[in-house]
């Protein structure tokens, strides 16, 4: 659905244009998750509001999302590696919470383009 397009390969590429938020250190929140709990989270928050939006969507589809999107955490976590057990700084709760946008922004427009 996503992971083979070009939209994929220019996501990977803004995170990697954006590595050094997670290379230095920055101001962390009180009581803040770690980098993987944050992912793991927004992610799946963007997942379920994708799929409420997109109720035509039957189980195979929900099942191929859900693949895809592992698939994703899974390339997030072999990035992030060395990151993600600490917590998340302001700075990378910002980038997360937009990349996690943008994720469901590449499975909008792969649902909008099967549709027609």
């Amino acid at each position: 659905m996503v992971l083979e397009q070009p939209g994929y390969d220019e996501l990977i590429m803004y995170l990697t244009q954006n590595l050094a938020l997670f290379e230095k250190p920055g101001q962390v929140e009180a009581n803040a998750p770690s980098v993987m709990v944050l992912i793991e989270d927004v992610i799946a928050e963007q997942v379920m509001m994708l799929c409420q939006q997109h109720s035509e969507l039957d189980t195979e589809q929900r099942g191929q999302i859900v693949r895809e999107v592992d698939g994703i955490v899974y390339d997030l976590q072999e990035v992030l590696s060395r990151v993600l057990n600490q917590a998340v700084t302001r700075e990378q709760r910002a980038f997360i919470d937009e990349f996690a946008s943008l994720v469901k922004n590449l499975f909008d427009n792969a649902i909008a383009a099967a549709a027609r």
